[in-house]
Order: structure tokens, then C-alpha cells, then sequence
């Protein structure tokens, strides 16, 4: 803590570097001046960005990426309302993050004065909470707990809005104050223990299944469970299938991890689901994306749900045993009560179900001279062997990415899950970059939700930044047209949209543009993409209709999936559902 008298604004700073914070997202403005008028006194690095949400994806992407804080800041008024989109993102998916946004005076609080909002209240549903700061004295503990609460428990945002005057403000000479000799904290985790007779009736559920399924959450990657996951799995021999945020947390390429579940998960994984006798859910919350109907969802099976946070138990589908607690430790108290147990006909049951799975054909399907997003995704895969961090946006190209990256570590797959926003891809790369700087990290976004932060473009040449952007361009608004092309007669009313060259886009900013419209293209492009310093931006101009498949639809069972009729890439209205043979 540094010695003498200092102001507010130069507080928040000395804060930021005793929580371990090097670099923060942001954008200036007459509310947070005062801080940014301080920040050059500070070894934090400040990333100007092109628009406030680029700013809280870019914090978000940061903390998904390395697990810890990631910081925000923005002025009052427009700046922090700009915010709102990536800190609802961040809720939705348990990202620990600080915004911190300036203020007007205290004294024209409630006066409608020049970029005045009322922050606290537009984020209260969006937030694990919100202050409001009113004085200097108050803001080293208020920032201490906004770190505490981002990363204790279920991980979350945590919004700190500070007046102007409370920056302006001179603090008296530092006084030895618990908050203040805190040191930084770690994400905490609950101390009680699970009773033992929980444990061991879960344990007993597991030891009696005859055909269980793990199902993998994000909760896995934050509580750090992945070894914990891979020993109870190897120890009881039950196959994993994952989440889109779990993509990573259970290596792809394990024999027991069977991919992803739900609407676009592998037609073998939900169909497992469907006829297991025991669900182990490791904390994921039963979102409707991979429960399909709720009346028909795995209706013989018995079910265990873990997580860290009691509001999810029973909120969504009724367990049999409930148990509370961060995932690592419920697992350590678990693990020595389950036997090693032979599943083989299980596996072998499931392995019969994936027969010639158009989901993996597609890529393998020779050039006849259409592009498939598929073909691109695999390639991608193939070339950078598994190794990148990728991120993508929302919409066709993200379940692709899905299905085709086949992920096996933790951290290298980051998307928008809960929320679904577009525009997060090109952000939450810039962050996760700077989180891990020597990491290969990816962009996968559609021509869509690219153009939504296109601009922060301009943030990775002024950083000199190097990223790979993979834009998927098909021309269409590509999930939104799926669903008309399936349910709304082919009727794309505002799908096709018009895109600027992506290939000037990107020399305008001083970067690198390539445009791949064959197949046989692909490798050198991403080679070219590799090799260079600078980020790079690749227009693959793919076949304009083309779908994801299988696809569970609003409202059906999750085993009753719409196909693709014609492995070889035929398009048509016609689409068969249920079982595979």
C-alpha cells in the first residue's frame, strides 16, 4: 500500500495491483476521468477498446481463459449501460468479473444530469451484486469485495460505480485497516462438508447402474475438476458427455467421453442419455438446450445433481440426491466410495449407436467444389492439432465448432452459452490473448455476429495483437435461417444479410485479409494465418444453406432429432426424425 496521501481515482489502482490485476478493458469519459488521470502512475496496462461491450467481453474472455478476475471500467451514463450485454454474458455462465464505472457527482445524483444512469439498477438482475460509491474512503473496501464475491462460490460480475467526487476526493494518510492488509483471495470455496450419508447414497446409485452417464458442466472447469472427473470415470468406467461449456473439461479423445449432448450434441450421446438408468450431473444446470421435453427426459433414470450453488438443485428436473459444494471437493469425498466396475455391454451398446454418424462424414467428404463449414472447422482442427484456444461467437458456426474442434483441455473453448450473444467471439479472443499470450487462439464467427464488434479490429492492430479470425460466410443470418428453412416454410424474412469485403475490412485496419472459397485452399490459408505476427482475418465462403445437423427441436423429446437426409451434402425440405437404426 503505497505511503502518504492520495486520491480516490489513485486507490482504485493501487487496488487493482494488490489483487494481481496487469491488465484492464476500458474506455474513457468525463465520469471516469479522474481515474484515467491516474492510471499512467500505475504498471497496469490499459486495452482501449472501440465500444464498452468489447470491453466487458474482453474482461470475460480474459477470466474464462486463465481463471481469474478480469476488469472492466467505463464512464457513466452510455459508457455503462454499453457494458450491460457482456455483464449479463458473464452472469450466465459464471465468468468472474469487476466492472468498475465512473459516476456523476454525488451532489447531481438523481437530477438528470449530463450521462447520469442509474447503473445500480439497470445491473442489479445482472450482477452477483452492485455498489454504489459515494466516497474515496470507501472505495479500497468496496473494491476488495467486489474481488471476494466475483470469485467466491459460484463465480460471477460484480459492478462497483463510483461518483466522481469519491475519485476526486483526497484520502487521509492510510490507516491499518483489515480490508486493507487483506491480501488477494482466492475463489473460495464452501467449508461444510457433505454429510456422509449422502455421499454414500449417491455412491450407492453408482455402484448398483447398470447403464450410467456422466454428465460434464462447466462447473467442472470452474472448480478445477478435470483430473478429479478423469479418475472417477476411468475408476467406474461411465462414459462423459458434455455441455457446450464443458467442451475440454474431459479430453475429446478419451475412449469415454462420447461428445456433446442436447439440441445439437451427437445424435449417439442423447440417445445414451435417453436410455441410461443413472445421471450424474457434475455441475451443469439442466438447461433446456440439453434436456429437450422435460416430461420425456430420461425418465428411467435415477439422478444425481452436484453443484456449488443450492438454487440449482431441483430448479429444473427433480434429483434423487442433491449434493451442495464445490465439484472438487464432493468428488474427493466421492471417489474413494465407488468401485471399479465392469460396463462393457454398456459401452458397447452405446459404440452401436454412432453407426456412420453424418456428423462425422461431412468432414471427411472429398472436394467436389462446395465449402462446408465442417470441411473448414475439421481442417482447422486437423492443422493446429487440437492445440488452440478458440473462440466463437453464436449461431451455426459455433455448433460446428463444437462438433468438429474436438477439444482436451480446459480453457480452450470459450463461447457465449447461456446468454447467446453475438458479437462475443472477436472480444473474448482479445482477452483470453492477453490472459495467455504465448497460446495459438482462434476466432470462429459467422458473417453475422462478426459485424456486431467488427470494430475491435481496430483494438487488435493498435495492441499489435496476434489473432487468427476464421469468419464463416454464408451470406445468411445462419441459425435464425435454419430455423425458418425447418419450421417457417423457407420463408428467410431479414436472414440474408449483406457483408462488407472482410478482405478490405481487414487491410483497411492494417491487417491481413485471405479469401477461401474451395476446400483444397483451406490449409494454406490457415498456414499463412500462423505464420504471421500480426492478426489475420480469413473469409471462407461457405455453401450458403447448408445446416447443422442433428438437431433436436423446440419442444421434442431429446432422442427424437431431425438428420441430414443426404450424407453427401444434398439439400432439401425433407428430414427424417427418431432413432437411428
Amino acid at each position: 500500500m503505497a505511503s502518504g496521501r492520495s486520491t480516490g481515482a489513485q486507490k482504485i489502482w493501487e487496488v487493482l495491483v494488490e489483487h494481481g490485476v496487469e491488465v484492464v478493458f476500458g474506455y474513457p469519459g468525463g465520469a471516469i476521468l479522474p481515474a484515467y488521470d491516474a492510471l499512467p502512475d500505475s504498471p497496469i496496462r490499459h486495452v482501449l477498446v472501440r465500444h464498452e461491450q468489447g470491453a466487458a467481453h474482453m474482461a470475460d474472455g480474459f477470466a474464462r481463459a486463465s481463471g481469474k478476475v478480469g476488469v472492466a471500467i467505463a464512464t457513466s451514463g452510455p459508457g455503462a449501460t454499453n457494458l450491460v450485454t457482456g455483464i449479463a454474458t458473464a452472469m450466465m455462465d459464471s465468468s468472474p468479473m469487476v466492472c468498475i464505472t465512473g459516476q456523476v457527482a454525488s451532489s447531481m445524483l438523481g437530477k438528470d444530469a449530463f450521462q447520469e444512469a442509474d447503473v445500480i439498477g439497470v445491473t442489479m438482475p445482472v450482477t452477483k451484486h452492485n455498489f454504489l460509491v459515494r466516497r474515496a474512503e470507501d472505495i479500497a473496501p468496496t473494491l476488495y469485495e467486489a474481488f471476494r464475491l466475483a470469485q467466491s462460490g459460484r463465480p460471477g460480475p460484480v459492478l462497483v460505480d463510483i461518483t466522481k467526487d469519491a475519485q476526486q476526493q483526497t484520502l487521509a494518510a492510510p490507516k491499518d485497516e483489515p480490508h486493507d492488509k487483506r491480501p488477494p483471495v482466492p475463489r473460495l470455496r464452501p467449508v461444510e462438508i457433505q454429510p456422509r450419508e449422502e455421499i454414500l447414497r449417491a455412491a450407492r446409485l453408482i455402484n448398483a447402474a447398470k447403464r450410467p452417464v456422466v454428465l460434464a458442466g462447466h462447473g467442472i472447469i470452474l472448480s478445477g475438476a478435470s483430473e478429479e472427473v478423469h479418475a472417477f470415470a476411468e475408476r467406474t468406467q461411465i462414459p462423459v458427455a458434455e455441455t457446450l461449456l464443458a467442451l475440454g473439461a474431459f479430453p475429446a479423445d478419451h475412449p469415454l467421453c462420447l461428445g456433446m449432448m442436447g439440441m445439437h450434441g451427437e445424435s449417439w450421446v442423447n440417445q445414451a442419455i435417453q436410455a441410461s438408468d443413472l445421471l450424474i450431473s457434475f455441475g451443469m444446470r439442466f438447461d433446456d438446450r440439453v434436456t429437450g421435453k422435460l416430461e420425456t427426459y430420461a425418465r428411467g433414470a435415477k439422478k444425481i445433481h452436484i453443484d456449488i450453488d443450492p438454487a440449482e438443485i431441483n430448479k429444473v428436473v427433480e434429483v434423487d440426491v442433491g449434493l451442495v459444494g464445490d465439484l472438487r471437493e464432493v468428488l474427493l469425498q466421492l471417489l474413494p466410495e465407488v468401485v471399479a466396475t465392469d460396463r462393457r455391454p454398456w459401452l458397447r451398446h452405446i459404440e452401436g449407436l454412432k453407426g456412420d454418424s453424418a456428423v462425422r462424414d461431412i468432414a471427411h467428404l472429398p472436394d467436389n467444389g462446395h465449402l462446408y463449414a465442417a470441411h473448414v472447422i475439421s481442417d482447422l482442427w486437423r492443422i493446429t492439432e487440437g492445440r488452440a484456444i478458440v473462440c466463437t461467437d453464436v449461431g451455426q458456426h459455433q455448433m460446428w465448432a463444437a462438433q468438429y474442434y474436438r477439444h482436451r483441455t480446459p480453457r480452450s473453448s470459450i463461447t457465449s452459452g447461456g446468454l447467446g450473444t453475438m458479437g462475443f467471439a472477436l472480444p473474448a479472443a482479445i482477452g483470453a490473448k492477453f490472459a495467455r499470450p504465448e497460446s495459438e487462439v482462434w476466432v470462429i464467427a459467422g458473417d453475422g455476429g462478426f459485424q456486431m464488434t467488427a470494430a475491435e479490429l481496430s483494438t487488435c492492430a493498435q495492441e499489435k495483437l496476434n489473432l487468427n479470425i476464421a469468419i464463416i460466410n454464408n451470406g445468411y443470418l445462419g441459425m435464425v435461417r435454419q430455423w425458418q428453412e425447418f419450421f417457417y416454410a423457407r420463408r428467410y424474412a431479414a436472414t440474408p444479410i449483406l457483408s462488407p469485403d472482410f478482405v478490405k475490412l481487414a487491410e483497411a485496419h492494417g491487417l491481413e485479409g485471405i479469401r477461401v472459397t474451395r476446400r483444397a485452399d483451406v490449409e494454406a490459408a490457415v498456414a499463412k494465418a500462423r505464420a504471421s505476427s500480426q492478426t489475420v482475418v480469413i473469409d471462407f465462403r461457405v455453401e450458403q444453406e447448408d445446416s447443422v445437423f442433428p438437431m433436436v427441436a423446440t419442444g421434442s423429446d431429446l432422442d427424437d432429432m431431425i438428420r441430414r437426409p443426404d450424407p453427401k451434402g444434398a439439400h432439401n425440405a425433407i428430414y427424417e426424425t427418431g432413432d437411428d437404426d
